[in-house]
């Protein structure tokens, strides 16, 4: 064995096997900081759309209430992507759970208010479908309502539905809708 070999081959045995695996950092995955800087972005995009009354309790710091106010002024998409990198660079050095706490309790308002919507759907299209069964149950869900006048309303939107004008049956949906915000 000639003199180069043995000294890599004494260096090699000198170090324990286990000692590649100290050199790297116990951090997340490459992976994983993209998936995060990518639900930055996301959020930072979300952030720009929100009324700035909303943001204003959040502690946001100068750079990102400078970031937020530049958004408006751009109008190239590719520019605007590059500005949400931006912002998304400086909540990564903010607290951004207030921010999502925000985001996801308006996510869930618009949820229930689309849930009270299509309620309200279903009990337009079953009181015209159904008649005066559907409106003994309306009433035992909603014992305040005027009786005489949701009768009404229910005959005229069924002489309406049937021949295709949606006049009558928008009036009944109203009325349902004050209904429901009576009690």
């Amino acid at each position: 064995m000639n003199r180069g070999a043995q000294d890599t081959a004494d260096a090699a045995s000198a170090e324990p096997p286990d000692t590649f695996d100290q050199g790297l950092s116990e951090g997340p995955s490459k992976s994983q900081v993209k998936r995060d800087l990518h639900a930055l972005q996301t959020l930072a995009e979300e952030l720009t759309r929100l009324p700035r009354a909303d943001l204003e309790g959040l502690g946001l710091g100068e750079a990102t209430w400078r970031a937020i106010d530049e958004t408006s002024r751009i109008k190239d998409q590719r520019a605007l992507r590059r500005h949400y990198k931006r912002i998304a660079n400086c909540l990564a050095r903010e607290n951004t759970e207030p921010l999502q706490d925000l985001l996801a309790a308006r996510e869930q308002h618009a949820r229930d208010a689309a849930a009270r919507h299509h309620a309200l759907e279903r009990w337009r299209l079953r009181l015209i479908e159904e008649g005066d069964a559907a409106l003994t149950d309306l009433l035992a869900e909603f014992p305040s309502a005027d009786r005489q006048q949701l009768r009404q309303l229910i005959r005229a939107a069924q002489r309406d539905q049937a021949r295709g004008r949606p006049d009558a049956p928008r009036k009944l949906f109203r009325f349902l809708r004050e209904l429901q915000g009576q009690v």
